[in-house]
């Protein structure tokens, strides 16, 4: 089949002039700084189903690390994470990260990966929480829960009073897992 110098130039000129379409962001876009200083990039929870939350160890509800290192436990086979990321947005984390992690590991035997301090709201927000922020998710305080699927998309936000053994979010959790 041969194409005249005309229908070439017109295709090429349809070409140059249509934008290209970007991939919708997703979480898998998104990198920290781990805990211990380490590049965490979010792609390496790709095909997984992450449970992000911001956590703070001076607040009511740090009991919950109990919770959340249960999940993490219970479905960590499955595919399944849980990604603390400790911040002094609402003034009840520690001074430092490393001073999260000690406190971490010795009251709650925390092994799931976590992030050093960041940012969840505002203007500074950590990229990630800005992203989620775009479809109106934003921490109200320690705590919180952004499920994100396998695919890097956000699935569901959960506020701080739901507890990591909440039926909602276990139910939520196994679903994203039997994709």
């Amino acid at each position: 089949m041969s194409f005249s110098r005309k229908s070439l130039a017109v295709a090429a000129l349809l070409t140059a002039v249509t934008p290209a379409v970007a991939a919708e962001p997703s979480a898998h876009d998104f990198s920290f700084t781990s805990i211990e200083g380490d590049k965490l990039a979010m792609s390496s929870y790709a095909g997984k189903t992450v449970l992000v939350v911001n956590t703070a160890s001076r607040c009511g509800f740090t009991g919950q690390y109990e919770g959340l290192q249960a999940l993490y436990e219970q479905y960590q086979e499955k595919g399944f994470v849980v990604l603390g990321v400790p911040s002094k947005d609402f003034r009840q984390e520690l001074a430092s990260s490393k001073e999260v992690q000690h406190f971490c590991e010795l009251n709650y035997g925390i092994d799931f990966p976590m992030t050093e301090i960041e940012p969840v709201t505002g203007k500074t927000a950590h990229p990630l929480f800005a992203w989620m922020a775009e479809d109106g998710k934003v921490p109200n305080w320690n705590f919180n829960k952004f499920l994100i699927g396998p695919d890097g998309d956000l699935l569901e936000h959960y506020g701080p009073t739901t507890r990591p053994d909440s039926p909602k979010l276990v139910a939520r959790i196994e679903e994203s897992l039997a994709r």
